[in-house]
């Protein structure tokens, strides 16, 4: 499955072109944006989609040299146990 990356969200499509599991990280100002969202559909659960979302969404953030705040459950969770990457958190 391909992630399709951009500036504010990272997502897989199904065939249909349809997203089925997605990161979304609006900026808040120009500097930071806020991982929000997290949703894998049914289908794909249990296959660790999350987790590579989540990794992708780090990559671009980073790569755009953004700081990133969370108010999503999930990417909480995933950067309190990926301690590498909580350089990006503000």
């Amino acid at each position: 499955m391909e992630i399709i990356q951009t500036n504010h969200k990272v997502y897989i499509q199904n065939e249909a072109k349809e997203e089925i599991a997605y990161v979304t990280f609006p900026s808040l100002d120009e500097a930071t944006v806020q991982i929000d969202h997290t949703y894998v559909d049914e289908s794909l659960r249990g296959l660790r989609i999350a987790s590579d979302l989540m990794a992708a969404a780090y990559q671009v953030i980073k790569q755009n040299k953004m700081k990133a705040t969370l108010s999503c459950s999930y990417a909480k969770h995933w950067f309190d146990n990926h301690p590498e990457c909580q350089d990006i958190l503000k």
